[in-house]
Order: structure tokens, then C-alpha cells, then sequence
């Protein structure tokens, strides 16, 4: 079985979506600053990046991840794996190339429980946004934190952990890689 790896980009100062998010600015104002390792880094960044994908068998995302994302994703979904996304609003499942994004109303573990039975022995993703992975983190659900942290600071905007995860999350730090563009950091989840 698989771990559960919530993954996600941020400011140095806790920053995962930008001032004034909405369809104009899909991840805030200025928000694509917090994904430019992905995609104008260094090539290994570019190595972080493909790990991604590497080995996950399905992903988890919210319902506000989603919305802002569907368009840019393009005809063929980004993640080209099963994506769980965990909202309120139902919807039938929508099939873009190899993406196949189905809408869980019934919350967290079964989006999760759902996911672990699409990806196999491959690894979950929980890919955000902010308020998703503290859920996550909160109901004990996450094997490993991956955060990559951008040497930016924005003073406003979604703050990662500006709502509660629950009594004490302890981590241990198992792997730090440092680039120009981003301190790419993963721990282990206590339990």
C-alpha cells in the first residue's frame, strides 16, 4: 500500500494562494510566483517536479483547486491519473483525456478510501489547496508532508496553516533539497 503525501508550494511566509483569488487571478495576485520552480527552475527542481508524478497512483484536491484549475489544466487534466475531489456541490464524473476527476460529497475518508483503491500500491497525492490539506493533516489522515517553499514573501494571501491541524502535528524532517528557486522540504507525519 501506498503512502498518503500532501504536497504543496508556498511563500516563506505560509503563502499558497496569492491576494484576491478568483478567475481573473487563479491563484491570487501574483500567485504564479509560488510555481515558477516547477516550471522555469533549475534541473533539480525540474527532478522534484517529475517526483510529483512519479509513483502516485491518484490524487486528492478540493473543490476551490479544482475550479481554478480545470481551464488552465487543458484537454488532457494535468495529473493524467485519477482525481478525487472532495466538495459539497455534486457533479458527474469529468473526463478530460486520461484525467478522470470524480466529485466526492461524503468527505474526506472516502475521498481518500476511494483513492487508495484507484492508485494500487502506488502512492495519494493531496494536492490542496490550503484548507484541504489542513483536513487532512487535522483528521490524522497524511503519511508524509512535502512542502516547497519559495523565497518570496507575500504578507497577504491563503496561509497554509492559519487554521487548525489539531493538537500538535509533530514532523520529523526526512529529506531537504535547496535550489535557487525553492527549499524543497518533506517530513514524515508523527502519529
Amino acid at each position: 500500500m501506498g503512502r498518503v503525501i500532501a504536497e504543496i508550494s508556498m511563500s516563506a511566509d505560509g503563502i499558497v494562494a496569492g491576494p484576491d483569488t478568483g478567475p481573473e487571478h487563479r491563484l491570487g495576485r501574483d500567485g504564479d510566483l509560488l510555481h515558477e520552480w516547477m516550471f522555469e527552475g533549475t534541473e533539480a527542481d525540474a527532478e522534484v517536479a517529475a517526483r510529483l508524478f512519479a509513483g502516485t497512483g491518484a490524487f486528492v484536491l478540493g473543490r476551490a483547486m479544482f475550479d481554478v484549475g480545470v481551464d488552465p489544466w487543458g484537454d488532457d487534466g494535468t495529473f493524467k491519473k485519477p482525481c478525487f475531489v472532495v466538495t459539497h456541490r455534486p457533479a458527474e464524473p469529468l473526463v478530460k483525456g486520461p484525467t478522470t476527476f470524480t466529485f466526492v460529497t461524503d468527505g474526506l475518508e472516502s475521498a481518500l478510501r476511494q483513492a487508495k483503491t484507484a492508485a494500487g500500491d502506488d502512492d495519494v497525492r493531496i494536492m490542496g489547496g490550503g484548507t484541504l490539506m489542513r483536513e487532512f493533516l487535522h483528521a490524522g489522515l497524511v503519511d508524509e508532508l512535502r512542502l516547497h517553499v519559495v523565497p518570496v514573501l507575500f504578507g497577504a494571501g491563503v496561509r497554509l496553516f492559519d487554521g487548525a491541524v489539531g493538537e500538535h502535528v509533530r514532523l520529523e524532517r526526512t529529506d531537504v533539497e535547496e535550489t535557487p528557486n525553492a527549499t524543497h522540504l518533506t517530513f514524515r507525519v508523527l502519529r
